[in-house]
């Protein structure tokens, strides 16, 4: 592969998880959501549950193939991993920033989130790839699942419980209490879906894309990446869902046979773009998910920051009140239109910073 060349599927297939993020985050009305746009309530997953995973696993592929292109530049590793650092802190403080936007009450504000893990996922993965081979990443990916599931079912809770996979008694809610206090989720308070125990097996959903990346990056046939990318992927899946009748895919926990699952769609979807854009040259239809694609991480924080500004203000009910629910007979296809018309929004703005060739690389 010639490492100079942008992945232009790389591109759409983040773009894709983006728009898709926009989406099932901002419907006019919770109380009217289609059910493929909602997570699962507990064990089990919808269309919505692979879509954080995607994100991971998109961030594994970039950095086996920026880091990795680095490298083969001659950058330092001292430098490399002070590039890395520098990232992982400014995602991790964009994520409290809106975690705490407007009031930021330092006594709740709630530390972990969607941009924290990808902060200390991205971070923790990054390093391992700037110190371990393949072969060793593979490893380190599969201790990472097996550990985890030693921990969640083996380990007695403290407390008085058996190992369990409960929302508020299992180890990781545990953890969460004991060291994040009232700082946590502020819809359960007493667990969190981006804990801190859960970040180890996130960590193997990025190591399976930053192996799907080294594969990318090798000189082999491009339809040769594509068979094996569906191979692959279809073994994981199968894998996952095998997992799953004793170890149950559950995004919230995110659980070893959820990273075998999601990551296993993950590639399959990654061959089909990188075969549809890259090998057969269809680029139609493809430019909006290029612009999300391109200015991701703030077009996703962007996007919760429009939509928190419009509740304080009661621009969001308004809308809701008086154009998307009167215009539609249906309040799942108004609650839908309103969140068509937030991923518009979102595409008019990055669409302005594309043209002005402006990337924010944070």
């Amino acid at each position: 592969m010639d490492t100079k060349a942008r992945l232009v599927s790389l591109d759409v297939y983040r773009g894709m998880t983006i728009a898709a993020m926009i989406l099932v985050n901002n419907p006019g009305s919770w109380n009217s959501v289609y059910a493929p746009l909602r997570h699962a309530d507990w064990h089990g997953a919808t269309p919505t549950d692979w879509i954080f995973p995607f994100f991971l696993f998109i961030v594994g592929v970039a950095i086996a193939i920026a880091i990795g292109s680095s490298k083969e530049a001659g950058a330092s590793r001292k430098l490399l991993v002070r590039k890395i650092l520098r990232r992982s802190i400014i995602i991790f403080a964009l994520g409290l920033f809106l975690s705490g936007y407007p009031y930021f009450d330092m006594s709740t504000i709630r530390v972990p989130g969607v941009l924290q893990r990808i902060s200390l996922v991205y971070g923790s993965a990054a390093l391992l790839f700037l110190w371990f081979n393949p072969r060793q990443l593979f490893l380190i990916g599969i201790a990472c699942l097996l550990v985890y599931w030693g921990l969640m079912t083996l380990l007695p809770v403290p407390g008085g419980y058996a190992p369990n996979l409960e929302p508020a008694t299992n180890l990781g809610a545990w953890l969460d209490r004991s060291l994040l206090g009232g700082h946590l989720w502020p819809q359960s308070k007493t667990w969190d879906p981006e804990g801190l125990l859960s970040t180890i097996p996130a960590v193997a959903t990025c190591i399976s894309g930053i192996l799907a990346g080294v594969w990318l990056r090798t000189d082999k046939d491009q339809y040769e990446k594509v068979a094996g990318m569906m191979v692959v992927g279809a073994a994981l899946l199968v894998l996952g869902l095998v997992w799953n009748t004793v170890f149950p895919i559950n995004k919230q926990l995110w659980t070893s046979s959820y990273v075998l699952y999601t990551s296993g769609i993950g590639l399959l979807l990654l061959g089909a773009v990188y075969w549809w854009v890259d090998i057969k040259g269809r680029k139609w239809g493809t430019r909006p998910f290029v612009v999300f694609g391109m200015n991701a991480i703030i077009v996703f924080a962007l996007s919760g920051l429009i939509a928190r500004t419009f509740n304080i203000i009661g621009l969001q009910k308004w809308l809701w009140q008086s154009v998307f629910e009167p215009a539609f007979a249906s309040p799942l296809n108004a609650s839908l239109a309103h969140a068509i018309t937030h991923v518009l929004l979102l595409l008019g703005i990055a669409w302005i910073l594309y043209a002005r060739k402006i990337f924010i690389k944070v």
